[in-house]
């Protein structure tokens, strides 16, 4: 069958499928005499079997470690121990997902649970002083004194300007 056959029935596009070829994951291509690629029946199941193992996370080259050249040629104890390996990694991976989740369902929770009396800037600096773990003291300033601290910057402003 040629390359746009094949696409067609895999869903792929012919540069994907060049792709694979290049990258020796699809070894069992032939060429005519005018240069066009042909491909058996089987590598339609190849292909299906390259896009379902990426999906569930496998790497070309694991991918192309565990992919016999003859279909009927499984390894399988290393496909099991792959598939194995496989879960292992997801598992470890949905820890750190986990782990990752509730740290910033945290930091939206110490976000949110900012005081009436301060502003963003403080806001971000007492979240951020948490996620640090050292918890830093806050000014306690009254209204009066920001107003007061404006005065003396436009003061400093007019001498020296």
């Amino acid at each position: 069958m040629t390359i746009g056959e094949l696409a067609q029935r895999t869903g792929l596009t012919n540069s994907r499928i060049r792709f694979y070829e290049s990258a020796g994951l699809l070894k069992t291509v032939d060429r005519r005499p005018n240069g066009y690629r042909t491909y058996p029946p089987e590598a339609v199941l190849v292909l299906e079997l390259i896009t379902t193992a990426q999906k569930a996370g496998f790497s070309l080259d694991e991918i192309r470690t565990l992919l016999p050249s003859d279909l009927g040629q499984w390894n399988h104890d290393a496909l099991i121990e792959a598939l194995r390996r496989k879960v292992a990694d997801i598992a470890a991976l949905q820890t750190r997902l986990k782990q990752s989740k509730a740290q910033l369902v945290a930091l939206i929770r110490d976000i949110e649970a900012k005081p009436d009396d301060i502003d963003c800037a403080a806001n971000a600096r007492r979240v951020l002083s948490h996620v640090l773990g050292n918890e830093v003291e806050r000014p306690t300033l009254a209204a009066g004194d920001v107003k007061l601290l404006g005065k003396a910057s436009r003061r400093r402003a007019t001498k020296t300007g």
